[in-house]
């Protein structure tokens, strides 16, 4: 019967220090560039470190230093088109300061998230950046406090809590109905995406107040997932509810283009019938026939200025708090 096969010893400073004939103090310095050492004994110990194959373990180390130079990055949903690029622009920040992005996929789920936050801190991680979370301010507020540097993007909390990145989408949505009333729309409706969304709830208090402003109110309301099918399912309902509504604010750009392929089922042209504006400008919003009329957010840039407000929260306990990008009207052709 064959065994199974034994694991490889792990090969360990002292390893290194028994071939090289120094003592392990002597290695540990000039693996970590300290010197202390002869260029000869050190020939030596680089040679024996190759020869062993010795890997130095960068969570051991971080033990010892107390920084596992790691941040942690929760997304709600790796795949809608808004979060990549906040990854990206993370990601570029993290390597340029000498740090690594472990990131983690949320899935839209609250439970998920909070076990998440948890297992980041057993990952050691020297700070972590929650983008769009979907817990509830006291449940998130307890998940972070055993971090040592949070930083927030699309989500308010207090300066203990956290760093903050935030978009002003009630400024962003209020330019959004301006443009429609100008455009000679009166009957506006809302595909509001998911009732726990921060940015969602800032959203609609945009809307309302500049809905009020022009003697106006929503025509209707439908919460749905940030999805383009949820978005579809969406504008269906709003169009059986309110028939004759002459426009339509959805959460963001996947429930938008949902909402088009509602209103061709439905035989209504966009935008001569209805007119429809998303939130986020994602790469296919312009590709699009007719090309949507959008609010965007500078997402690459968010997940940098993200990156630099962590790092100066861990290096320097800085307490710069807050961060607001205000969303610019892209007007295109489905208004």
């Amino acid at each position: 019967m064959n065994r199974p096969k034994e694991p490889e010893s792990k090969i360990t400073i002292a390893d290194v220090a028994r071939a090289a004939g120094v003592s392990p103090m002597t290695v540990s310095r000039v693996l970590n560039g300290q010197g202390g050492a002869s260029a000869e004994t050190t020939q030596r110990i680089l040679l024996a470190a190759n020869e062993l194959n010795y890997r130095p373990n960068p969570f051991a180390r971080g033990l010892r230093s107390d920084r596992s130079k790691t941040i942690g990055l929760l997304v709600p949903d790796i795949t809608n088109p808004f979060f990549p690029e906040v990854i990206r622009g993370a990601e570029d920040a993290a390597s340029a300061a000498g740090y690594n992005l472990l990131l983690s996929n949320v899935v839209e789920n609250s439970k998920r998230e909070e076990e998440l936050i948890e297992a980041l801190l057993r990952h050691r991680v020297d700070g972590i950046i929650v983008c769009s979370a979907r817990l509830p301010d006291a449940a998130l507020h307890k998940a972070l406090a055993p971090h040592r540097a949070v930083v927030l993007i699309n989500r308010e909390a207090p300066n203990e809590v956290a760093g903050t990145i935030v978009t002003d989408y009630e400024t962003g949505a209020s330019r959004a109905i301006d443009h429609l009333v100008e455009r000679g729309r009166r009957r506006i409706a809302i595909i509001a995406g998911p009732r726990s969304s921060f940015g969602g709830k800032s959203r609609l208090v945009g809307i309302r107040k500049t809905l009020a402003a022009h003697g106006l109110k929503a025509e209707g309301l439908v919460y749905c997932d940030p999805t383009a099918a949820a978005g579809q399912t969406a504008a269906a309902q709003s169009l059986a509810e309110a028939p004759g509504i002459d426009a339509l604010v959805c959460y963001n750009d996947l429930n938008a283009i949902g909402a088009m392929k509602a209103c061709r089922a439905a035989g209504i042209s966009i935008p001569e019938q209805i007119a429809l504006i998303g939130f986020d400008d994602i790469p296919t919003a312009e590709l699009l026939s007719p090309a949507l009329t959008t609010l965007r957010v500078q997402k690459r840039e968010m997940g940098e200025e993200a990156v630099r407000l962590l790092l100066s929260r861990i290096a320097t306990k800085n307490r710069q708090h807050g961060i607001v990008i205000v969303p610019e009207l892209i007007v295109r052709e489905t208004t």
